[in-house]
């Protein structure tokens, strides 16, 4: 255990060792290869006779479990596994949380081992399989949990793995090759933030009474209107717009509805530091950091305002850490500090 105890008014205790084992790194390609005879394609008939296409992922003998938005409404629904397509012949839904399970007789496909989304840490590495842009083979991104967003008895995870159209419904794996998540949805803009519904969800709706096929769907949370959507969806535009003042009405009113939940304060905190207020900002980060050690966007702040406060020393300490988290974060703070970083992942100054 390292312990490096700063000047900011907070200490910061992490086990390098913990973080190291977060770093993103590649599962074994056996594993991602076989976990690949479990993602399959969907493939639907749309209501205007056009076809749209996803991904699904096998969680039971016959079953798939893929996003609500990728089969709702369609005339018919298909997986293609192997060359040969099998068509739909039961349903169950979870309208609110966009999860279905579609049935298909003789499937005859891997099942994956379901993980549990409530143990992921942030920068915990993670990797998806799916079918983006109607690729004709299941292909897999790499990436790392950025944030936890508590709901409903689970967490939506937003990873930086990326994804485009046709990954819906695709599946996000721990390196232990559990499944943990699956892919349903970005925010708009360049700087796309990239979520994941999580796979209690998927154990909830295994146990559920199926329905018709051709049931009419309803919207998911992430389509209601603007005012109700989650907090998490709402800071987005504000944050990437740099519209602080908003940003800091919309956290407060977040934390004020969930007390507990760290990205609230984290967001406040984020407008707090460009708004000028660096007082609250710095005790809000160091809370954040507090109640998370993994969290680097806070780390980053901090670092961000020890340098700024004239307190070099305590910053290059800090990115020192934050280069066991977040790599670019930590390349990021070593930037305003005017220090580069070596392949030996030692500091020295330009």
């Amino acid at each position: 255990m390292r312990t490096l105890t700063l000047g900011l008014g907070f200490i910061l205790s992490i086990s390098l060792t913990f973080t190291i084992n977060l770093a993103v790194a590649a599962p074994p390609d056996g594993l991602v290869y076989a976990l690949k005879s479990s993602v399959v394609k969907i493939r639907v008939i749309l209501p205007n006779g056009h076809y749209g296409v996803g991904s699904g992922v096998v969680v039971a003998k016959d079953q798939v479990v893929t996003n609500c938005h990728v089969v709702a409404n369609a005339h018919a629904i298909n997986v293609i596994k192997f060359g040969e397509s099998h068509r739909a012949v039961s349903l169950k839904a979870d309208w609110e949380h966009d999860l279905c399970i579609v049935g298909f007789d003789g499937l005859n496909t891997t099942i994956v081992t379901l993980g549990e989304s409530t143990s992921l840490q942030y920068e915990q590495s993670v990797f998806t399989i799916s079918f983006p842009n109607n690729s004709p083979r299941p292909l897999t991104t790499y990436g790392a949990v950025k944030a936890l967003y508590p709901m409903d008895d689970s967490v939506i995870i937003r990873t930086t793995n990326d994804f485009r159209l046709g990954a819906s419904g695709g599946a996000m794996f721990s390196d232990d090759g559990k499944l943990v998540g699956i892919i349903t949805l970005k925010s708009p803009g360049r700087n796309a933030f990239y979520y994941n519904m999580p796979v209690e969800w998927i154990k909830n709706l295994l146990k559920q009474p199926e329905i018709a096929i051709n049931t009419k769907g309803e919207l998911p949370f992430w389509d209601a209107p603007e005012e109700k959507r989650p907090y998490f969806m709402r800071v987005i535009q504000p944050y990437q717009t740099k519209d602080w003042v908003t940003l800091k009405k919309l956290s407060t009113e977040w934390l004020q509805l969930e007390p507990k939940t760290s990205e609230a304060l984290n967001y406040l905190a984020i407008a707090e530091y460009n708004l000028k207020e660096t007082k609250n900002a710095q005790q809000h980060f160091g809370q954040v950091y507090a109640d998370n050690k993994y969290h680097a966007n806070a780390l980053l702040y901090l670092g961000m305002i020890a340098a700024e406060s004239g307190n070099k020393d305590e910053a290059i300490k800090t990115a020192t850490l934050l280069d066991q988290l977040d790599k670019d974060a930590a390349n990021q703070l070593n930037e305003k500090l005017g220090i580069a970083t070596d392949n030996e992942c030692q500091v020295k100054q330009c």
